[in-house]
């Protein structure tokens, strides 16, 4: 048996779409939510099975990575979240880069010699590297409107995976990978009319609207504060909603917090696009946080911690 264990976002996505496409694979498809990262945990492996994990922290999946490693599996893992110590283990190919520029699907892509490449820009685009997927398209040769084109897909891509469950997408990651798999290339995506690209798009643009009525809660020179309501579309357009604030506004950090059924915030937070660094640690004071430096996240945070979240970030950004 083999095991493709991925995350449900576009980096997550698209840097199985590379593999796949390159070397096509019959395989059990592991994945959820964007935020829903210990996949390794669900997997139940024997002697003989292999498995890919793409974007997905090993730091947060040791226990699972042992206990594959353990029963003589093969691992092959293309990160750039938090490692924690990588094992040392011959049936481990461990791809770990934690750069804040890439993500796992241009790790990938070096892997592949660029194979792929537009769609590995996608992907970089849908992560939030704006500034390093427009030089990779100009060192590509594309047009301002390929790249325009590019990062609407990306975006779109990594919109489909935020949800606090997966009946919040709009399509179950595992779903929108296999009806990508079918292009070569992203632009061939986008000419096919009946593609998932026209669905997440009409989705997109009335989830981003009800977002940008919404004015902040909190705002200093250094840190935005936005409150999204319990609502599905509040939970899918939170992480998208955050790029495109840190995007507008370079030197600041900015936090989505989406309000859930019992009362706590999931947050989104960016680091300021010209500071990419210190998201994740903040992000890890508190008990269901984590992420990495440019970006991260809390599951749950508490009404009451909120003041303690602002005035960390503004101690971190100071």
């Amino acid at each position: 048996m083999h095991f493709d264990v991925f995350n449900g976002d576009a980096d997550g996505i698209i840097a199985l779409l590379q593999l796949r496409l390159a070397e096509p694979k019959d395989a059990q498809l592991v994945t959820g939510v964007k935020r829903d990262i210990q996949l390794l945990e669900k997997l139940s492996v024997t002697l003989g099975d292999s498995v890919t994990v793409l974007d997905i922290s090993m730091e947060k999946n040791k226990a699972g990575l042992e206990k594959a490693l353990a029963a003589d599996a093969k691992v092959f893992y293309a990160d750039h979240h938090k490692s924690g110590d990588i094992p040392q283990h011959p049936n481990l190919d461990a791809h770990i880069d934690l750069d804040a520029n890439t993500c796992t699907a241009l790790i990938v892509d070096k892997l592949l010699n660029g194979r792929y490449h537009t769609w590995a820009i996608t992907a970089a685009y849908g992560d939030n590297l704006i500034a390093k997927a427009d030089q990779l398209a100009e060192d590509a040769g594309l047009s301002s409107e390929q790249q325009a084109q590019l990062k609407e897909l990306g975006t779109l891509t990594n919109y489909n995976g935020y949800g606090s469950k997966l009946e919040d997408l709009h399509f179950d990651p595992a779903v929108l990978f296999q009806a990508l798999l079918a292009y070569d290339d992203p632009f061939a995506v986008i000419a096919d009319q009946s593609s998932p690209f026209y669905v997440l798009q009409s989705a997109y643009q009335q989830d981003m609207d009800k977002a940008l009525a919404i004015k902040p809660q909190y705002q200093s020179d250094k840190l935005g504060v936005f409150e999204l309501p319990n609502e599905a579309s509040s939970r899918r357009i939170s992480g998208v909603y955050g790029n495109l604030l840190a995007n507008q506004s370079a030197d600041s950090a900015h936090a989505v917090l989406t309000e859930n059924s019992d009362g706590t915030y999931t947050v989104s937070l960016r680091a300021p696009l010209n500071d990419k660094q210190g998201a994740g640690d903040i992000c890890s004071l508190f008990p269901t946080g984590g992420g990495r430096a440019a970006a991260a996240g809390i599951n749950a945070l508490p009404k009451e911690q909120v003041s303690a979240f602002i005035e960390a970030v503004e101690k971190q950004y100071a």
